[in-house]
Order: structure tokens, then C-alpha cells, then sequence
């Protein structure tokens, strides 16, 4: 006979699942401390040019993918993509991306985000909404980018006419 579990234990079984991965964030966003802060292995590893990123970067999506199958929402799924694809930009700008990671620390929101979704219940959902704001955001920014490409050239190209 099958016993419906209670909330304490599909938390208690949540724990268990999820410890892993929490182990792995520990030591991606805050294994070291120095003083009073702390940092973990991913800006280290980006220290190593590329290798590094692609390295922190696979390792965070591997917990994401981790959280997925075991019943992460979509809208947080989406959230938790976005957290280490920025921190992924933000990473390969050249040095100022070094130090920037040691403060952007994707796993540890990662962490919290799934904290709050199972034991909150938040960030439930599809997050279309998310995906139209991000594709929304990036039409703009193409539209920009094609509007001030055509004005530096009908600058340049009212230039070569004066000569």
C-alpha cells in the first residue's frame, strides 16, 4: 500500500535530493574566505582564459539541469538560466569580468531561488512572460544597433560626397 507523503517528509526527501547540488553551488560561489569574504572556485577557474568559462558556466548549467528534472518550475528554470548567463557575459569582459566574478555568484542565487520555490512556493509558472521580456529587450537592442550602424554610415558616406 501506497502512503501519501506529508509535507515535512517531501521536504525532508527535497533535502536529500538537492544536497548535491547545494555541496557543488558551496564550492562554485563560497569554498575560500579571505578576511571576511568569500569566493568560490568559479572566479578562479575564469582566471584561465576560456577554458575557465567554459568550465564554471557548464558546471552551473549542469545544476540547472539537475533542478529541472527534479520538478523545477519552468519560470525558474528560465530565471536560473538567465542568473548564469549573465554571470557567463559578465565573465568574459576581460579583466574587469575576473573581478566582477568574484562577487557575482550565479550558483548561490541558483540556491536561493530553489530554496524559495520549494519551500515558499514562488517562481511557479511558465515564464513566458520572462522569454517576451528577453526577446523583447533584444529586438530593442538590434533596432538600436541597426539604427546607429545606417547613421555612422550616411555619415561617412556624406563625408566621401564632400570630397
Amino acid at each position: 500500500m501506497h502512503r501519501e507523503k506529508t509535507p515535512a517528509d517531501k521536504l525532508k526527501q527535497i533535502d536529500q535530493d538537492f544536497g548535491w547540488i547545494d555541496r557543488i553551488s558551496w564550492l562554485m560561489d563560497n569554498q575560500f574566505k579571505i578576511g571576511g569574504f568569500r569566493f568560490g572556485l568559479d572566479p578562479l577557474l575564469n582566471l584561465i582564459p576560456l577554458g575557465g568559462a567554459i568550465a564554471g558556466f557548464g558546471t552551473s548549467l549542469v545544476l540547472v539541469i539537475a533542478m529541472w528534472r527534479n520538478g523545477a518550475s519552468p519560470k525558474l528554470v528560465i530565471r536560473m538560466l538567465l542568473n548564469i548567463s549573465l554571470d557567463a557575459i559578465l565573465g568574459s569582459i576581460p579583466f574587469l569580468g575576473n573581478l566582477l566574478d568574484f562577487f557575482s555568484k550565479a550558483n548561490e542565487k541558483n540556491i536561493k531561488l530553489l530554496r524559495q520555490h520549494y519551500y515558499e512556493g514562488k517562481h511557479t509558472g511558465s515564464g513566458i512572460g520572462i522569454v517576451i521580456g528577453i526577446l523583447v529587450v533584444f529586438s530593442l537592442l538590434i533596432a538600436v544597433t541597426l539604427y546607429l550602424i545606417w547613421t555612422l554610415f550616411s555619415w561617412a558616406f556624406s563625408l566621401l560626397n564632400g570630397i
